[in-house]
């Protein structure tokens, strides 16, 4: 039966609806980012070993996931789905491999942001992020299929990239090494890789908890291994730090990661990027106008950057309507 007008009106809102709450949640994914940002990169640190701090944060995570996913009865059925597709090989194994890129970003985030700040950690990882996710939403990788460089998406990502270029030319980048800013933009870009890793394993086994799951496991392995040879190398650290916040980074990722294989299936890899860009740069700014780092911009820079951000995600985001004569 064919839809009234008003019918596809209706449907046409609810549409929008759905579409605004999921950049809303991917938005919120960005301002827990550059909390667990400066949580693991305090961490770090403190105990002046970002890979160590790394481990801890995402074993903590992988101990909480997992009582979650063994208390609720979707979150057994989940593993049981996983481990059948894992015996079948209809579950491949680089869909298990995207905790890889989240270990690489927490170790990023231990190694950098105690001297270069969340703000100026953000610049390179937002560089790689939508840059990433623009490559692999053209390419098909997430799990809403190809999706098109529109006008408007590219546009977009135009203005988030140039967001970041405004908080850059503000930043006192000649006082940090090189490799403080390639390092984020090399987790940004894996992270746009891991959004759409666990969108396509949480729709294999139909639950975004098992998706988390393998994510946390997967992390947790790398950089207890990376730990241990760090360890072997420099020797352990002379004492653990006694602040409780200092160890929620595991936590804080369990939700956003959680909640980014579940939205991105509405939003697509780019959407979801440019979204938690804008809550990750807003979040940067209020982190560093109260914990400032040398290497901060300013509180006025950082905020017309976080604005140009939101707007490159309004215009992304818009279903833009093509003239007709």
């Amino acid at each position: 039966m064919a839809l009234t007008a008003s019918g596809r009106e209706e449907s046409t809102m609810a549409q929008r609806g759905s579409i605004v709450a999921a950049v809303g949640g991917a938005v919120a994914v960005g301002a827990m980012t550059a909390v667990q940002t400066r949580v693991n990169g305090s961490l770090g640190a403190a105990l002046n070993d970002g890979v160590l701090a790394g481990a801890v944060s995402f074993g903590s995570g992988l101990v909480v996931v997992l009582a979650i996913a063994l208390v609720l009865p979707a979150g057994r059925r989940g593993i049981g789905r996983l481990l059948a597709g894992v015996r079948a090989r209809s579950i491949p194994v680089w869909m298990l491999l995207g905790g890889a890129a989240g270990a690489f970003t927490v170790a990023s985030q231990g190694l950098t942001v105690g001297a270069i700040g969340v703000a100026l950690f953000t610049v390179g990882f937002v560089a790689g992020q939508t840059s990433g996710g623009l490559a692999l939403d053209r390419a098909g990788y997430g799990p809403a299929g190809v999706v098109a460089v529109t006008r408007p998406r590219l546009i977009g990502t135009l203005l988030a990239i140039a967001g970041v270029g405004v908080c850059l030319a503000d930043g006192a980048v000649g006082s940090v090494p090189l490799w403080m800013i390639l390092i984020p933009v090399v987790a940004g870009a894996g992270v746009s890789w891991q959004q759409g890793t666990n969108g396509r394993l949480r729709v294999r086994v139909d639950s975004p908890l098992t998706a988390t799951l393998v994510n946390f496991l997967g992390g947790t392995i790398v950089l207890i291994a990376a730990a241990a040879i760090h360890i072997g190398y420099a020797g352990p650290p002379r004492a653990l730090p006694t602040d409780p916040w200092l160890y929620l980074g595991g936590t804080i990722g369990v939700v956003y990661i959680f909640l980014s294989a579940q939205i991105v299936r509405r939003t697509g890899v780019l959407l979801l990027g440019l979204g938690s860009v804008t809550g990750l740069l807003s979040t940067s700014v209020v982190l560093d106008a109260f914990w400032p780092a040398p290497a901060a911009p300013s509180t006025p820079i950082a905020l017309l950057a976080a604005g140009i951000a939101l707007l490159g995600v309004a215009v992304a985001a818009v279903p833009w309507r093509r003239r007709t004569r």
